[in-house]
């Protein structure tokens, strides 16, 4: 709906609608932003996902306290997020802990190399790399190139942030990377779900 460094996204926001169209044009996963002060999401948007469609749902939060982990699970999300540059090494293996006691799958995201290493020493496969630097709001495709031969074969990696035309997507595919988190291209749509189908087909 809505970020930090280009404000509101989309005015007709409906989750529900968003998200089984996703749904309907491929989508494997969603992911809902309930952050509340800087992305004006919210648990609702999640729940309202959740309900419309069967695919899973991550939470896309500032993961800070297991607390909200608890809540994660209450209001219908499948994976949490465990953002590195927000967190300690044993934070995150607490928090990582508790999500699997619960059931739920973990993505953490990195940007740069050393926080690359920290999120290695967690068990979960889902390696999220963000392209858009969180101090500058700089984004550039290049940082999941400069740090993939840093990542072990068994990760599933998922480039986060820039992808925004199907050049984009063939760059990543020509170095097997075969997971995209995207936000504001659909956002920006007049149809969501038919611009992913278009920007993956």
């Amino acid at each position: 709906k809505a970020s930090p460094s280009k404000g509101i996204l989309r005015e007709n926001f409906l989750p529900a609608e968003i998200a089984l169209s996703y749904e309907k044009n491929g989508a494997a996963c969603l992911s809902v932003l309930t952050d509340k002060d800087y992305f004006q999401g919210a648990n609702s948007y999640l729940q309202a996902a959740r309900a419309a469609c069967n695919i899973p749902v991550l939470r896309k939060d500032f993961t800070i306290d297991p607390y909200q982990i608890y809540e994660a699970r209450a209001i219908g999300a499948d994976a949490i997020l465990l953002i590195v540059a927000c967190l300690e090494l044993n934070q995150m293996k607490e928090l990582e802990a508790c999500a699997h006691e619960l059931g739920l799958d973990v993505l953490v995201e990195v940007h740069n190399a050393p926080e690359l290493e920290q999120a290695l020493d967690l068990k979960t496969s889902l390696l999220g790399i963000n392209n858009r630097n969180l101090k500058t709001f700089e984004v550039t495709l290049q940082t999941t190139l400069s740090l993939l031969s840093m990542a072990p074969k068994e990760k599933i990696l998922v480039t986060e942030s820039g992808i925004a035309t199907r050049d984009d997507v063939k760059l990543m595919r020509d170095h097997q990377i075969n997971a995209f988190l995207v936000g504001e291209t659909f956002m920006r749509a007049s149809d969501p779900g038919a611009a992913l189908n278009q920007l993956f087909s």
